[in-house]
């Protein structure tokens, strides 16, 4: 078994699964989406993407740019946050929530495609 193949298939299948954790319940409601599970997805997601920077297949290629979709998305989706809740004094409202978990809908979209190349090319690799 390779420590390095663990490793890398580990933080992108935990990038998909906080992901996921994320976007669970109702989309405009705030107290069903944690900040802080969103921020930490943004950083399991870009220690993903960096693991990803050094292969030079073609295979590679797909999985880092479905990594950085996924990282800019989710960065994207803080950031609204950051900006909802300095707007409003009790966070962000329904319409901002609204566009947060839509951006972090299309991450999750970003890292199942990640994760079906990842599975793909694990599957089709001899041994």
């Amino acid at each position: 078994m390779n420590l390095e193949r663990v490793i890398f298939g580990f933080f992108t299948l935990l990038a998909l699964t906080l992901n996921v954790v994320f976007v669970m319940g109702e989309i405009d409601n705030v107290k069903h989406h944690s900040v802080w599970i969103l921020t930490i997805a943004i950083l399991v997601n870009i220690v993903a993407t960096a693991l990803k920077l050094g292969d030079r297949t073609q295979v590679g290629a797909l999985l880092l740019a479905s990594s950085l979709v996924a990282d800019l998305l989710l960065i994207v989706a803080r950031i609204v946050w950051v900006v909802a809740e300095e707007d409003a004094a009790i966070g962000p409202g329904a319409e901002a929530m609204v566009t947060v978990v839509s951006l972090a809908i299309g991450a999750l979209v970003a890292n199942i495609v990640s994760a079906a190349i990842l599975i793909g090319d694990t599957l089709m690799s001899r041994r």
